[in-house]
């Protein structure tokens, strides 16, 4: 007996696509196909690992198979990344058939335990990266999970032999584009022509399943589904952000102008097909979960406004698009229908029960802040490290039996009876510059805020120190405030060049990096010291650098070890770099303070520049880190200040009979090592993030010289 397979392959200009037809060409002889023939029609299984069950899609699978089939044994393996929530599981975690693995798939030690111990016989294999955003910002995150992860759950499939379903999901994506006038779906047969790194990683994970049944004999049934909403969600997915943002009172973004198309399924219609392909669906075919009630993410965000009484000419925003975002996905879903399976939730009740779940459970996913921008970058967990989670109270799993050795294969399986808590994960910094200005401002903004912070004990330059540092304090964000600048000046560094490179290059490098293995993000308190005024962004021309303009200055060394370390901080997606400029704050007796070093010079040079009012921006280098900011920002107030100014103000409201003298950029040079760098700072961008920024000028005045006003 067999089952064909059918590979089309299109050459053409720039051009590469497969088409997968529904069958796969398996010899009967293959011992996996053998143990599958009987039953084909009604399968039974006996043990089943779920992978990626305390996320959306798969929890809901998960409670209803426990609920519906005690005679199933179910074991849930998740590492618990930010889109996972043990409280998914509630409903199951009670149920004797129910066991909870915290875990990686990408783990080769765990997986093939996993399948030995618990003797699994069928795979729902559902772990997978999915959000599209975050691909174009960690697609090799995506790469990672979604086909190395996949592809360690086949191997270990080959290798102990007792499979006899593996169930892979993947996504209605993977087909790429659908034409707008087209009134037939994109059938199983379709090609594949991905159009973004999520489902290019879903399409490459898909020939792998494709070559392990061929080769291998694997029995494997593909699902590739439309969106799916309703309760659990992560809050970064389209519906779930309406409706908090729309709880909050808060405008709806809509990527591009609203009008691409999509279909969504109700989460209780796709967890039911999910069972009927479990059971019914044949070994060596693809089925299409979808529905043929399509919308278009306008007519979303306009349903979601008259369910809260929301004005939508005033509560919809229209933001950047996406690089790529495609028109419409639309799925031919007769073949699953054909084993019995319909959509049974219309789109209005689905809608009112999926507002009604998060209003009973509005803090379901803790600080969602993040996830709630119009374009989230949340930061993706590496797998196998240990992380606060959020999940319920006196959760037991049931793991005796695992007696593995955790710390070889990189992973945390939860002994039995283990207590998590269920309020969210609390915040907890890790500051590097416990001696230094900035450093020591931030742990008094801690203290304010109440949020727990330590200072890392390590030098940035051992690495043995940064872990020591990290493994101790289990930090959820980590500053670096630390850096050489030379004391007095800058000028110390043309002397001490092996010190300043040590620190400023090495070292942050260094902890960046442990930061990336550690799923951290850093914040990383940079310069704007690396640019000068040039022909295209003269002086008092308004016109400033931006965040992707190529650093100019090479005057000093200090800017020459900054400017290569911001450059090499661009290959860390887990790295805020803000440029900081001639920062100032209300202590007017800090010698660190701008503003009381060029009030205790002799001669003043009188250049407009940009500046950073510490007072009103540090706070706001926390509000970064609670919403997971990455990438390069200009962190100055908007517009620029001469130092002239300054000192007028310095009169006016500090010492009326200051007097100054200034002399010229050749004069200064006669008496200083090393260049200074002047500039403007685009702060656009910061400006854009947080409306309430104010200008530099109305910044110094409101936060440094009306609190210290001697008149």
């Amino acid at each position: 007996m067999y089952i064909y397979l059918c590979a089309f392959i299109n050459h053409g200009v720039g051009c590469y696509s497969v088409t997968l037809a529904t069958n796969f060409v398996i010899s009967s002889s293959s011992p996996f196909w053998s143990r599958s023939l009987s039953g084909m029609a009604n399968y039974t299984p006996k043990n089943i690992l779920i992978t990626g069950a305390a996320g959306f899609i798969a929890s809901h699978v998960a409670n209803r198979l426990i609920r519906s089939y005690p005679d199933y044994k179910i074991v849930v393996l998740d590492k618990l990344d930010y889109c996972s929530n043990l409280k998914n599981l509630n409903p199951s975690r009670s149920s004797p058939n129910f066991k909870f693995v915290k875990g990686d798939i990408g783990s080769a030690d765990l997986v093939n335990y996993l399948l030995i111990t618990e003797s699994i016989d069928t795979i729902m294999h559902f772990a997978a990266q999915t959000h599209v955003d975050n691909s174009f910002g960690n697609s090799f995150e995506f790469t990672k999970n979604n086909i190395y992860g996949t592809h360690v759950l086949l191997e270990a499939c080959k290798v102990t032999g007792q499979i006899r379903r593996f169930i892979h999901v993947s996504t209605d994506e993977v087909y790429g584009e659908t034409d707008e006038d087209a009134v037939v779906g994109n059938h199983e047969a379709s090609q594949l022509l991905p159009t973004n790194p999520y489902s290019a990683t879903k399409a490459g994970a898909e020939m792998l399943v494709m070559a392990y049944a061929r080769s291998y004999g694997l029995p494997v049934i593909t699902t590739r589904g439309n969106n799916v909403y309703g309760p659990n969600q992560f809050p970064e997915k389209l519906i779930p952000k309406f409706i908090l943002l729309a709880m909050r009172g808060q405008p709806l973004p809509i990527h591009g102008d609203g009008s691409n198309v999509r279909s969504y399924l109700y989460c209780e219609d796709v967890a039911e097909a999910f069972e009927v392909i479990l059971h019914k669906g044949e070994v060596g075919h693809v089925y299409n979960i979808g529905t043929k009630r399509e919308r278009r993410v306008i007519d979303v965000a306009k349903d979601m406004c008259k369910l809260f009484n929301m004005d939508p000419d005033s509560s919809i925003k229209f933001v950047e698009n996406r690089p790529f975002n495609d028109q419409r996905y639309f799925l031919d879903d007769e073949k699953l229908k054909s084993l019995g399976w319909s959509e049974r939730t219309i789109w209005e009740e689905g809608l009112k029960k999926t507002i009604e779940w998060y209003t009973s459970n509005p803090n379901w996913w803790g600080d969602v802040s993040g996830a709630l921008l119009p374009h989230p970058r949340m930061l993706m967990m590496p797998g196998g490290v240990d992380r606060l989670v959020d999940g319920p109270e006196n959760a037991e799993f049931d793991s005796s039996n695992l007696a593995i050795n955790t710390s070889q294969i990189g992973v945390q399986v939860p002994s039995s009876k283990t207590s998590v808590s269920s309020k969210k994960p609390a915040l907890k910094f890790l500051i590097y510059g416990k001696t230094g200005w900035i450093g020591g401002l931030l742990g008094k903004l801690c203290e304010k805020q109440q949020i727990q912070y330590e200072y890392g004990k390590g030098r940035l330059e051992d690495r043995s120190q940064l872990l020591a540092d990290i493994q101790t304090i289990k930090p959820t964000h980590v500053f670096n405030a630390a850096g050489v600048t030379g004391r007095p000046n800058v000028d110390w560094c043309e002397s001490h060049k092996t010190e300043t490179i040590r620190t400023n290059v090495s070292g942050t490098l260094n902890l960046a990096d442990v930061c990336r293995e550690h799923g951290l993000l850093m914040i990383n308190f940079a310069t704007g010291c690396i640019f000068e005024y040039d022909a295209k962004h003269p002086e008092g021309s308004g016109i400033g650098f931006k965040e992707e303009d190529t650093p100019n200055f090479i005057g000093s060394f200090y800017s020459k070890t900054k400017a290569m370390v911001e450059e090499l901080l661009k290959e860390y997606d887990n790295v805020c770099t803000l440029r900081v400029r001639m920062p100032i704050s209300s202590d007017l007796n800090n010698p660190r303070n701008f503003i009381t070093k060029i009030a205790r010079y002799n001669k003043v040079v009188n250049i407009p520049n940009s500046m950073t009012i510490l007072d009103e921006l540090l706070p706001i280098s926390i509000e970064m880190a609670k919403r997971n900011l990455r990438g390069i920002w200009n962190f100055t107030n908007p517009g620029v200040v001469s130092h002239n100014e300054i000192l007028e103000m310095y009169k006016k409201y500090i010492n009326p009979e200051f007097k100054w003298v200034n002399f010229t950029l050749e004069e200064q040079a006669k008496v200083i090592v090393a260049p200074r760098s002047n500039n403007e700072l685009d702060a656009s961008k910061l400006k854009k993030e947080f409306p309430e920024l104010m200008s530099i000028k109305e910044s110094l005045i409101k936060y440094v010289f009306e609190p210290n006003k001697k008149h």
